[in-house]
């Protein structure tokens, strides 16, 4: 989730069912955005290994689980919260972790004031509090959040609040690219991705 589009919703939400796939899990991907994009993704790639449902609707909540069956794991793909608010928050009340991909800009870091808001009051609507967490994206080099100028961004974000995920996003053509095209999670940033979730969910 996020409140602008092109910060990596879609690509995380993609790379990410394919990794908790590739782990022996069975995901299930929502596509809440009203413009597909993850669902077009699936069509050419010749469909995912997991089903892949599109779902753009303010009542996703209520409704997920008539698709759910013996999945393990569900993956939204939400739209911008500015643009869609309805859907956003519909999917923030049944989801029990938020991701926020990030990247490590000035002007994304300035972005998240009103994050933290939407999140507030999203909580206020669930019988439980959701975990959430930022993943820093398109990262500018492999050591860069913790050795280099991306490390402001986990310090200032940190400083803010957030809680930022160990695992980062190198910016590479491999995930920038890869729209469209089938993915193999296996040794990436998303393996990784995929594991520190698993292990949130197993200490929470």
């Amino acid at each position: 989730m996020n409140l602008k589009p092109g910060v990596g919703k879609t690509t995380s939400a993609v790379w990410l069912a394919h990794a908790l796939y590739e782990s022996g899990m069975s995901p299930l991907l929502v596509d809440g955005d009203p413009a597909a994009s993850a669902l077009r993704w699936s069509e050419l790639a010749n469909g995912f290994p997991f089903p892949v449902i599109a779902l753009p609707v303010g009542d996703v909540h209520r409704r997920v689980n008539d698709f759910l069956g013996d999945r393990q794991a569900v993956v939204f793909d939400a739209p911008q919260l500015e643009d869609h608010p309805r859907i956003a928050r519909s999917i923030m009340r049944y989801a029990g972790e938020w991701i926020v991909p990030v990247t490590p800009a000035p002007i994304e870091l300035d972005r998240m004031a009103p994050i933290r808001g939407e999140m507030a009051d999203v909580q206020s609507l669930r019988a439980e509090p959701a975990r959430s967490a930022v993943l820093l994206n398109r990262t500018n080099r492999p050591d860069a959040t913790r050795t280099g100028p991306d490390a402001d961004a986990r310090e200032a974000l940190t400083e803010r609040g957030f809680e930022v995920l160990d695992t980062h996003i190198a910016r590479l053509d491999l995930y920038a690219q890869s729209f469209g095209n089938p993915v193999q999670a296996k040794g990436s940033a998303y393996m990784d991705f995929a594991e520190e979730l698993i292990k949130r969910q197993d200490e929470a």
